[in-house]
């Protein structure tokens, strides 16, 4: 399977700002503006002896919190935070399944 086929076989489910949910698009064809309208696909979730590390992070990009739930996911904000071609940060924002 080629790389066209395969992005074309991946779909994605966004919720928007306005709570509403787009669901099954194909992956080539989700416009840009869709994706930073996006709010979080999950919500992270907290209990006291969990074993991954979830929290919020305050981004000086956007000036508000954004949420991660390992580690690495703290990491990548980090770079993308500090890095100064980086205009938007979205967390989790959307779902991805593919087509079978």
């Amino acid at each position: 399977m080629g790389t066209a086929e395969l992005a074309t076989s991946v779909r994605v489910s966004i919720r928007c700002g306005d709570e509403a949910v787009a669901e099954d698009l194909e992956w080539s064809s989700v416009p840009l503006g869709l994706l930073r309208t996006a709010r979080p696909w999950r919500t992270f979730r907290w209990h006291q002896g969990q074993k991954h590390y979830s929290g919020t992070y305050w981004s000086s990009t956007l000036r508000d919190h954004v949420i991660y739930e390992s580690r690495l996911e703290l990491g990548r904000l980090l770079f993308a935070d500090f890095a100064p071609e980086v205009r938007h940060i979205v967390a989790q924002p959307f779902l991805l399944k593919r087509d079978l």
